[in-house]
């Protein structure tokens, strides 16, 4: 199997041990159709960040909406994903309706340049919330946005899980997993606020992963980046959940 498709299949570290045992059975989905504009959505003023994507620079990766993909082993047999238009911007829409089981899109990064990423941009915003979504607790971790950001070092897997929240506060971090093969925070970025309201975020990958990850060590060694993952989710709560996600742009 190629090398991509193992990587799809792996990538999220909360499954990362099965997913080494089971790599060779998965496959991969198609990615969502596209359409030629969005639905209606609760008017709102957008960001600049849901402006027109500026021109691509030097050393500059762009993680197209058309590239990503479903993971199959963290996702259930419904892709509700679909790529939408607003003028020029193209965007990916997660619209969860229960009883469905979650679904996860996926984009690897390139394997020449993984150790060579130091910024990451993008945009989100949150289109219906979860009743009582609450990702700090087990039973209620329903998103209307989530982005896994993930590094690999060895057979361990790295991984940071962004969320739009419905009722956690920004600067939560919670969910902390740690073993021989998975290491994973949950880090509330945005919480509540009026539907429909692009917002802009822009991270530091290598200190955010020594923040987390790196034992107090500023200095401390970051591994491969190896891609990313969004996800909209309203399994547990069983009610209705939805977000956007564009413009992810990787810098040097």
């Amino acid at each position: 199997m190629i090398p991509s498709v193992l990587w799809l299949n792996r990538f999220l570290p909360a499954v990362a041990v099965a997913a080494v045992c089971a790599a060779l059975a998965a496959s991969v989905q198609a990615a969502p159709a596209a359409e030629a504009a969005s639905p209606a959505v609760p008017a709102a003023p957008t960001q600049a960040a849901a402006a027109t994507p500026s021109p691509t620079a030097p050393g500059v990766l762009r993680a197209a909406v058309e590239k990503w993909r479903i993971i199959d082993s963290q996702s259930g047999p419904v892709n509700y994903y679909a790529i939408l238009r607003d003028g020029p911007l193209s965007f990916v829409r997660g619209s969860y309706q229960p009883p469905n089981k979650k679904a996860v899109l996926g984009f690897e990064i390139p394997e020449a340049r993984r150790g060579r990423l130091r910024r990451l941009e993008w945009s989100w915003r949150a289109i219906k919330f979860p009743v009582k979504g609450d990702e700090c607790v087990r039973e209620k971790g329903d998103s209307p946005a989530v982005l896994y950001v993930t590094w690999r070092r060895f057979l361990r897997w790295y991984s940071l899980k962004y969320v739009w929240s419905t009722t956690r506060k920004p600067g939560t971090v919670c969910d902390r997993r740690r073993n021989a093969f998975v290491a994973q925070d949950t880090v509330v970025l945005q919480s509540g606020g009026p539907p429909g309201v692009w917002k802009h975020e822009s991270i530091d990958l290598a200190r955010e992963f020594r923040a987390h990850f790196g034992e107090g060590d500023e200095h401390a060694d970051v591994p491969p980046l190896m891609g990313l993952g969004v996800m909209s989710d309203g399994d547990q709560t069983k009610t209705e959940s939805s977000g956007d996600f564009a413009d992810f742009v990787f810098s040097p």
